[in-house]
Order: C-alpha cells, then structure tokens, then sequence
C-alpha cells in the first residue's frame, strides 16, 4: 500500500450492486461512517433482475421508501415458481403482488438513498486486496489517481461470485455444477417478430409475458418498453462453451431455434449474456471482521430474481447488527446472528431454485411430476406453502422464547393499521428510523415503560390499538429489521416483563445506566 496515511470509516462495503447499497443505507441510518468502492465507473443501466417481491417490499416499506420504487411500475398479482403461475390474490399475503421494476432502477434509488444518509460512494473505485487483524480491516483501492488505502473495523463483500472479500477470508464456497444454461439479453422486436414467436409457442397467445416450456427447454420473453424485449433460451446440457467469449446475435439466434424453433432475426440488442444453473453457498458468511451478503454468499439459477430479494434481506439482517457494534451497545455474539440467521435461508434458496430447474428441464418423466406438482397447487395451503418460500415470507428465525414462546417470535412483523397516542400509523411508519419497536396493543404500559427505560436509545416504545381488528399479540418487540423478538398474549404478571427483559438484553444490550 502507499505511504499516505489510511483512510478511515466504520465499514467498508465492496461492491456497488443493490445488497451493496442496501446496506450501506441501513448503516447510514444507524448513523455509522461508511465508504462503498465500486470497481465501475458508472451503473451500466442493464438490469438481470426485473422485480421485486413480498418480503423485500415489506423491509422498503419499513425504511419509507417503497414509493421510490413503486412510482410508475404497475404491480402484478403472480408469481411462477417453475414456470407455475401462482395467483397471490386468492391468498391473504403481504403485499400480495410483485413489482416489476428493472434492477438497474432499484440500485439507482438505493443509491439515491444512501447518498441521502451520507454514505460515501466511490465508483471507478476497485479493491484489490485486504488483509485484516484484530483491530480491523486495511483494504487497498485503485482508482484513476493511483493507489490508496482505507481502514476500518469491518468489511463486507457484496463483490459478487468471484468475491475478492471471500476468496481473501478463504471460504469455501461449495456446490453445484452447471447442467444448464441460459442466454438472455434485450432485443428489439417488430410485431411480425411477436407473432412469430406466439404462433410457435400456443401458452403466449393473448400474452405478451412469461417463460415457458418447451419440448427442448425454456422460453422467456418480457417486454420493457419502446418495442424492447427481455429474451431468454435456456437449455440442459450445450454448457460447455466459453462464459468470458461476448454473446452474439448468431449464437443468440440459434439458441431460440433450438428451444423454440423461430427463426428470428434479431437485428439489434442492447446487451447479452449468459447464465448457468451453478449453485454455491459460502460455508459461513463471516471471517473474523469479513462479512459476506449477497452474491458473494450464494449463487444460483436466475428464476424468479430470487438472489436481488436474498441480497437486499442480507443486508437488512446484517445492517443494523455492524451498527450496533460500532456504537458500541450490541451484546456479546450479535454479530454471530447473521451467519446463524442468514446462512439457513441461503441454504433454502439453494433448495428452491436447484428444485425449479428441475421442474423446468423438458422430458416426458418431468412433464408427468409437473402434472403432479400442477394438481397439488390446486391446494390452497400447498400454493401459499410455494408462495411464501418463493417470496421469503416464510422465513422464521429461531429465537428464544423467554417464557412463554409465542408463534410470532422469529417472525417478520405484520403491518398492523394502529390508533396510538400521536395518531395513526402502520408498524412500518413507526419503524422508519432503524430503532427498536416495543408495541403495545393492550398490556401495560406503565410496566412496559419501566422495563424498557434503559433502552430508549434503541427502542422505541408505542402505545395503540389495531383498526384492523383484535390484535395478534398484546405486546411486542420489534428488532431494527422487523422480526419480532418478543410477544405475548396474556397477563401473565412478573414471567411477561422478565422475558421482555431477557429479550432486551439479548438483542440490544445492557441498558443505560440511568442518572442519579
């Protein structure tokens, strides 16, 4: 490294991508230093990913700024798990629809956002390697001036596959090799072109949208706009080809012949790429004071944009957990929750898209479990079972119960329509400045408060009542990232106020020691 002295932040956050700016404006928040290299120079404006789902929604609307995101893009009401479209409408669900939005526009708000909270974002700025010790983390840079370093507690790899952060830390980052491969990019398509394409494949007619099966693979195709079009051709097996060697249109052309037996002309594109089905999950996403969030933890086949949903859930875990160590109040092992929490999803996600690849891939025994799988998501309970995995709503951390273990307990918290003392307000409203949330919706108030004092740095405390009808709990307490961390139903005297003491302690620390 140069001879300059290092620069210093609470966090250095490498990779600029949307976990990468998740997190930097979940730490911004907190009121934590920190600076994001981004090896680009500026965004490319591709986007992979197309939307955003339930869960990811819920934690936007928790940070007052899912209307960023939802200004000019329509919701849709389904989602297609293996290319089964399911209808969120018919379930009761979190905001019961995806949002179609290009990833290039969420990490263009993310960044907005984070910049707004005073984050230090370096494009054109690329690390090329750290090393960390007992005090922190020394990462050098190469930006257009020449070499410099920065120093800090903490860094997080949001780098992507190759993860310069993980290959560093020595984290293994096991899995599946590919068995198929998808090219995909965006063309420009006159009608004749459309028409073609629905006259082959019978499932897009009065369509315009979805990806389909067919007798030799997969047909995606999404329009964006201004006569654009998404166009994917996935296949099982033909994966052995050059991934560095750019796409052409002829490799392009050919691929969609073989998958849907069009002969399209494809005269101009925007950008192509391939993908592969390859799935790696880090066995541990943390070394030491490195951090993995993102694709730089776990890989996968691209169905459904789980991984941009996955990242942005990292980063919300992880985000407030890095603060509250650097403000010097988490207790001892917080940070050891991530790894606890997150990886166990990662490895469900990995179950999930290695199983609709499965689903996807052409042959008649397929086509017989599909009819099988088709039949049990007639089954109410079987669709809101897919759905909620599909979505993350079904993600349920395991946390002690303190005496009595409500259902609620390792939830994500439901957004409650309330009368409190200062007006009406959802749980999200009441969560918009990254703090704790104690909720009471019928406990007492005065004994809640007495408990709570030496937490008010960090918690909030909210007395209301539900418009929505009798509430799921009587009190609550709400981490920073909207899982509920302690909840009761009855008055059950000195075991409900030791337990949300215990919780307390567990999740923020020791109180503050009151004045004299």
């Amino acid at each position: 490294m140069s001879g300059a002295q290092p620069q210093a932040a609470d966090v250095v956050i490498i990779g600029g991508g949307p976990t990468g700016l998740m997190l930097a404006g979940e730490l911004g928040l907190a009121g934590t230093s920190v600076i994001l290299v981004e090896r680009l120079a500026a965004p490319t404006g591709l986007s992979k990913a197309l939307g955003l789902q339930s869960r990811s929604m819920e934690i936007l609307d928790q940070r007052g700024i899912l209307e960023r995101f939802e200004a000019g893009h329509a919701p849709a009401p389904f989602v297609q798990f293996a290319l089964f479209p399911i209808d969120l409408r018919k379930l009761v669900f979190p905001h019961p629809h995806t949002l179609g939005i290009p990833q290039a526009e969420v990490e263009a708000i993310l960044e907005q956002w984070a910049r707004e909270l005073g984050c230090d974002i370096r494009r054109g700025h690329a690390a090329i390697s750290l090393t960390q010790d007992n005090a922190g983390v020394s990462v050098e840079v190469s930006a257009e001036n020449g070499t410099y370093a920065i120093r800090a507690p903490y860094a997080v790899g949001c780098d992507g596959a190759h993860s310069l952060v993980r290959h560093t830390a020595a984290i293994d980052f096991r899995g599946t090799d590919p068995t198929a491969i998808g090219r995909l990019g965006d063309f420009r398509l006159d009608a004749r072109d459309v028409e073609l394409l629905r006259a082959a494949l019978p499932d897009l007619h009065g369509r315009d949208v979805g990806v389909f099966r067919t007798a030799t693979g997969n047909f995606a195709i999404v329009p964006l706009g201004n006569a654009m079009y998404r166009l994917a051709a996935i296949e099982w097996g033909h994966v052995d080809v050059d991934r560095e060697a750019p796409v052409t249109l002829e490799e392009m052309r050919t691929a969609i012949r073989r998958v849907t037996s069009v002969d399209l002309p494809l005269v101009e594109s925007t950008w192509m790429s391939r993908t592969t089905d390859t799935a790696r999950l880090a066995a541990c996403y943390r070394s030491g004071r490195l951090f993995l969030a993102g694709d730089a933890a776990h890989i996968h086949f691209a169905y459904g944009g789980m991984g941009l949903q996955t990242g942005l859930q990292d980063a919300s875990n992880l985000g407030w957990k890095l603060a509250a160590e650097i403000r010097g109040w988490a207790p001892r092992g917080l940070l050891e929750t991530y790894h606890q929490e997150r990886h166990p999803v990662g490895e469900r996600l990995m179950m999930s898209t290695r199983a609709q690849v499965l689903l996807s891939s052409p042959g008649d025994h397929v086509t017989a479990l599909r009819q099988i799988f088709s039949e049990l998501l007639q089954n109410e309970a079987t669709a809101r079972h897919i759905a909620e995995l599909f979505t993350s709503v079904d993600v349920h951390y395991a946390m002690p119960g303190y005496g009595e273990h409500h259902p609620y307990i390792g939830t994500f918290a439901p957004n409650l329509h309330l009368a409190t003392d200062s007006g009406a307000a959802t749980v999200a409203q009441l969560m918009r400045q990254g703090h704790g949330l104690l909720l009471d919706l019928g406990f007492r108030t005065a004994d809640l408060c007495n408990v709570a004092a030496g937490w008010s740095d960090r918690v909030r405390i909210v007395r209301g009542s539900c418009w929505d009808g009798p509430p799921p709990m009587r009190a609550a307490l709400i981490r920073p990232d909207g899982y509920i961390a302690w909840a009761i139903d009855s008055d059950s005297g000195d075991a409900a106020i030791a337990g949300l003491k215990a919780a307390l302690q567990t999740w923020f620390g020791d109180a503050q020691r009151r004045k004299s």
